[in-house]
């Protein structure tokens, strides 16, 4: 049972290490890197009806919910539910194989 739980503790504490990789997170590292304030943003609409910024970099996605200055989803309706809408995909001459 000790050496369960031993091994149970020595996974977990590696899976925590793993998770302090400090990464920038702000630079595409793919094929055409490219700082993500450089690239076009579309707008996804969740089923809910709330907007989320989308950006399709060929083989790269980018997913963030759109918040308004407080900190609150905005769902403006930008779109039907469930539907991407705007230039999203024009950020990269790699081309999205799907």
């Amino acid at each position: 049972m000790k050496l369960i739980k031993g091994v149970l503790l020595l996974s977990l504490s590696v899976g925590v290490a793993a998770c302090d990789n400090k990464v920038d997170k702000t630079v595409d590292r793919g094929f055409d890197s490219d700082h993500i304030s450089t690239m076009t943003a579309g707008i996804w609409v969740d089923p809910n009806g709330c907007d989320h910024w989308i950006i399709d970099d060929g083989v790269e996605g980018y997913l963030s919910q759109r918040l308004d200055p407080y900190g609150k989803p905005v769902c403006s309706g930008a779109a039907p539910p469930g539907v991407a809408t705007g230039p999203f995909k024009s950020g990269s001459a790699f081309k999205d194989q799907i």
